[in-house]
């Protein structure tokens, strides 16, 4: 089976009109929606195109090959003009030996996980920022890979001026980081950043803390991190 999974319509028409158009495109044979799927909430802007009344009347349309969840915008109202069910806080979906575990995100996400085993997957969206994560204490270099690359094509890897590296739990992987990380130093042209490897922060024992938000100065030469400011407000 073939899955096409989207998040957060808040009632845009454009989106949903976009997502109809991609269902068909790709031939998928269900549709999964992940929650807030016609109102925009009260913290956010309205979305472009929004029309509720449009956006109703598309999903409606392929109610047949549709299943939903509940997101934190959507409530009984949203249930009474919809034909497909989408008032449960999750559904699981086996594939092979692994569950996929389908929610919102905005209970259950990478802070706060449900019940899962090895190798299942979680899905969830309410963040409006595409993205994929492996989960665990040790993630293989290929999540490395795919997180920093997606950073330098952000443009981000330009605009910063070092980086520091923690230390892999129990050193697993360690060489295998540092070349997945020289690999897309050089392949976003940033070469001129500063980095220091296997520092003893996050799950390292012995654990030190590097405050987020401050400002550090990097000595490549003897190898030190210094504080540029406070860490605390006092």
């Amino acid at each position: 089976m073939k899955l096409m999974i989207a998040s957060d319509i808040h009632g845009s028409a454009m989106y949903c009109k976009n997502l109809m158009e991609a269902f068909d495109r790709e031939k998928a044979d269900r549709l999964l929606l992940l929650g807030d799927i016609l109102y925009h909430g009260p913290r956010n802007d309205l979305p472009e195109e929004y029309a509720p009344k449009k956006v109703i009347s598309m999903l409606n349309d392929v109610r047949d090959r549709l299943f939903c969840v509940r997101g934190n915008c959507d409530t009984e109202v949203d249930q009474m003009v919809l034909d497909f069910p989408m008032l449960a806080d999750y559904c699981i979906i086996p594939v092979g030996d692994r569950l996929i575990y389908a929610t919102h995100g905005h209970n259950f996400n990478l802070n706060n996980l449900p019940p899962l085993c090895s190798g299942d997957i979680l899905l969830h969206g309410h963040t409006h920022i595409p993205a994929w994560e492996e989960f665990g204490e040790k993630p293989k270099p290929d999540y490395v890979l795919y997180y920093l690359r997606n950073l330098g094509a952000q443009g981000i890897l330009k605009s910063i001026k070092g980086i520091i590296v923690g230390k892999p739990q129990d050193e697993m992987y360690y060489e295998e980081y540092k070349g997945v990380i020289k690999k897309i130093i050089k392949e976003f042209d940033c070469e001129h950043l500063g980095i220091i490897y296997n520092v003893n922060i996050g799950h390292a024992s012995p654990t030190g803390l590097l405050p987020l938000g401050i400002e550090y100065q990097i000595d490549l030469d003897n190898k030190a991190i210094a504080f540029k400011e406070s860490g605390v407000e006092i």
